[in-house]
């Protein structure tokens, strides 16, 4: 089996706090992970201008929703020590851009790939942008048809492309999961690499899409499940990544290659409990 390129998703779990996303750094390096992951948005041309002045409250108090977005965007400074601090506890990173000043942003960085998440597979000059970076590009499905999925493919199928099955809601009903469905990604893109973005609470189900055919694997992490944000409910605490990171990779090792076969360790149980045989 394939080793499991796994990323943990910091996204905005980090509010806005270099510190909170070194500690998540921390705990996704420890844990074993291959990556960590952030977005990275320009607020102005994200945020739909009926909703940019709409009043949100928030930890830091009452602000505007475009104050609100840019309060916990990371810019320049942030990441350049987020480049220098992964690079010391040895993990890649990568952010998944959700419009074109944040795409070339991140171009200024040796990341490993482009992660477009499942809201911004339908934008097409996001798409065709990332493709031309000649970046491996890594998209997530949720809320998508399969006509969308299709059209995504089509835009990004000359890059190294890895095609992640996902449910968009946080956190995922294990009855939506639909987990069978990464054998059809599997069937259908044979020629790309197949893998599941995961929001739901539990950790096997994540453990499971890897029996399925999964060879990324991407969750959400946060320091505390209760700390104030959006994403935080559907991401998983440090312990649970480690539990995670350790599930995933004993089913790799336990898998094996389907041949039956007497092992060295049956060899001396069968002598002795078959007479010598």
């Amino acid at each position: 089996m394939k080793k499991t390129y796994i990323i943990a998703e910091i996204g905005i779990n980090h509010n806005g706090d270099l510190d909170i996303a070194k500690k998540l750094i921390d705990i996704a390096s420890v844990s074993g992970c291959d990556a960590v992951k952030f977005q990275k948005r320009n607020p102005d041309a994200c945020v739909p201008e009926h909703q940019k002045g709409v009043m949100k409250s928030t930890p830091w108090g009452e602000m505007t929703y475009l104050e609100y977005k840019y309060k916990v965007e990371f810019e320049k400074e942030e990441y350049d020590e987020i480049d220098r601090y992964c690079k010391e506890r040895n993990i890649e990173w990568s952010a998944s851009p959700w419009d074109l000043d944040s795409l070339n942003f991140l171009m200024q960085y040796d990341i490993p790939f482009i992660k477009i998440p499942s809201a911004m597979i339908t934008n097409e000059s996001l798409m065709k942008a990332s493709a031309k970076t000649g970046k491996k590009i890594i998209i997530s499905t949720g809320m998508s048809t399969e006509e969308e999925i299709d059209q995504a493919v089509a835009w990004t199928k000359n890059n190294d492309l890895g095609i992640l099955h996902c449910n968009s809601t946080y956190p995922a009903p294990l009855e939506d999961l639909n987990l069978s469905y990464i054998k059809e990604l599997k069937r259908k893109y044979p020629d790309h690499e197949v893998g599941y973005s995961g929001h739901e609470f539990r950790l096997g189900t994540t453990v499971a899409s890897v029996y399925l055919g999964a060879s990324i694997v991407e969750r959400h992490i946060t320091l505390d499940r209760q700390m104030w944000g959006s994403d935080h409910l559907g991401s998983v605490e440090p312990q649970g990544l480690i539990k995670l990171v350790n599930g995933i990779r004993e089913l790799e090792l336990s898998y094996g290659d389907g041949i039956k076969e007497i092992t060295p360790g049956e060899k001396v149980i069968r002598k002795k409990l078959r007479n010598n045989q």
